[in-house]
């Protein structure tokens, strides 16, 4: 899988590729995470790539130009790749969304900055736009090393045991079950017996019931979905 990420700041990514699981992922082949310098297409002779916003306001918008040529450099329509946009006006990233474009050969992620880029380039170029919060953050880039972490673990061989993977929370639309281990007794708390009782299909109905109570009263919006 290639993940090409345009952004004003590459370096942000460096110990975050370098690390954990995404770095195994690399080493493996299973992705290869590639950068453009947005500020290589700026304008003029300051290679600029923001201006004030039409109709005033406070803050900066990424003009138009400096993008489209970055994606013309990746010859992003001949390929047809999925154009990742992350912003705070868009859908919640969901597991359903990281599982089915962690199966994409080639992506290409925009890092937006400052108040974002022109609408334009949403309208006409983004093919998937996400937000990871009900926050605002500098720029695109966090939100793109998470979903990065999250396709990436999800490629074959990177994990020891994919069954880890999906039994993860959301992965069938709800949270986790909680998780014990070793000692059986830590500060006169004991793990459940069911779990060391050796009673698979009791384990396993347990851990469905622990995981449908902890939705109901952390996220009852995936309980109605």
């Amino acid at each position: 899988m290639i993940i090409d990420v345009i952004t004003l700041f590459p370096e942000m990514f460096s110990s975050f590729l370098q690390s954990s699981i995404v770095n195994r992922a690399i080493k493996a082949a299973a992705i290869d995470v590639k950068f453009t310098q947005l500020r290589d297409f700026g304008i003029g002779n300051y290679n600029q790539v923001d201006d004030y916003p039409y109709g005033g306001g406070a803050g900066m918008v990424i003009k138009p130009e400096p993008v489209y040529q970055a994606l013309q450099a990746l010859d992003f329509q001949q390929n047809k790749r999925p154009v990742i946009f992350f912003t705070p006006q868009a859908p919640l990233l969901k597991q359903t969304d990281v599982n089915r474009l962690c199966q994409t050969e080639q992506l290409i992620i925009i890092c937006g900055h400052y108040k974002g880029i022109d609408q334009r380039i949403r309208d006409a170029y983004v093919t998937e736009e996400f937000s990871i919060g009900d926050y605002v953050l500098t720029g695109g880039e966090l939100p793109a090393m998470v979903f990065i972490d999250a396709v990436a673990r999800l490629q074959d061989q990177v994990l020891g045991d994919m069954e880890s993977a999906l039994t993860d929370s959301h992965q069938d639309g709800l949270l986790g079950c909680p998780q014990y281990t070793r000692p059986a007794i830590f500060n006169q708390m004991k793990v459940p017996d069911v779990l060391t009782s050796g009673d698979h299909k009791k384990i396993s109905q347990w851990r469905q019931e622990k995981a449908w109570e902890l939705t109901k009263r952390i996220r009852p919006d995936l309980i109605d979905e």
